[in-house]
């Protein structure tokens, strides 16, 4: 068993080739954060719905140090990858295409043996969910080494790139892609005389851009911001956004003519 972490700034550490050894990867269950509402004279409660809450991440290890005089390089170095004043990423070699953003919850000792120190660490991962490493914009290819099997891809219909008004984008993840706290970056280039609207018939969201575009510009929604040319067109919007639920959503594009519109995103993973 394997483990990787890769610091924000795209730093990674291989574990095993760092001559720690993960003994045990356990990730607890999602944890749910309900939300209830009583009424005097009326019997239990009333279900107002639930969020997903942070998960935490057990992993047990076994350094090995070169000789005696190295453990404590091999400690202090072991104390600065695990640094948690910043969230950093977790990887499961045995599920190389998803990661975790966590910190470190507890603070943990090498309780050294010879020149062999096992120690314990709880990570919290407060997203609550895994993502995949790569986003639809990563080519289906298993030499890219970004991609699973247990991730609900379609190896034969997975596109995202599309140049006509009526589609589908599936959402192989989890859990739904809101733009308003996960990543979502929708490029558009169209011709639109006047306006262009964009539904999803599955969730029901429309986005809809007031304004007019050529095949010289590009329109982008990314996450909560709309531009065009790259400057801000929120003002011409009617302020809504663009979700996928898990699974196909059928997309339709309304009031343009479609050159080139791609879906750029992560699944989310329980």
């Amino acid at each position: 068993m394997m483990s990787i972490i890769q610091r924000l700034d795209g730093k990674t550490y291989d574990l095993k080739k760092l001559g720690i050894r993960t003994k045990d990867f356990i990730i607890s269950s999602p944890s749910y954060e309900h939300t209830t509402e009583t009424v005097a004279g009326r019997p239990g409660a009333i279900d107002m719905g639930s969020t997903f809450g942070p998960r935490e991440i057990t992993c047990e290890y076994k350094a090995i140090a070169y000789d005696t005089a190295d453990f404590p390089l091999m400690r202090d170095e072991i104390f600065r990858m695990f640094r948690s004043d910043e969230a950093f990423y977790l990887i499961e070699k045995r599920e190389p295409g998803k990661r975790w953003l966590v910190k470190v919850s507890n603070t943990f000792q090498l309780e050294q043996a010879y020149v062999y120190g096992d120690f314990s660490v709880t990570f919290i991962c407060n997203k609550g969910f895994a993502e995949s490493i790569a986003t639809t914009a990563t080519p289906y290819e298993w030499d890219v080494d970004m991609w699973q099997w247990g991730m609900g891809l379609d190896w034969d219909n997975h596109q995202y790139e599309h140049t006509e008004n009526n589609f589908t984008i599936l959402n192989s993840g989890d859990v739904a892609v809101d733009p308003r706290y996960r990543d979502l970056k929708i490029t558009i280039q169209a011709n639109a005389p006047s306006y262009l609207e964009i539904i999803n018939h599955t969730t029901g969201d429309i986005y809809k851009y007031n304004g007019s575009l050529d095949l010289n510009d590009t329109l982008l929604i990314d996450g909560i911001r709309s531009t065009k040319n790259g400057f801000s067109v929120f003002r011409d919007t009617n302020k809504k956004l663009i979700t996928l639920a898990p699974g196909p959503n059928e997309i339709e594009v309304k009031g343009a003519t479609v050159e080139r519109i791609l879906f750029d995103f992560r699944f989310y993973y329980l």
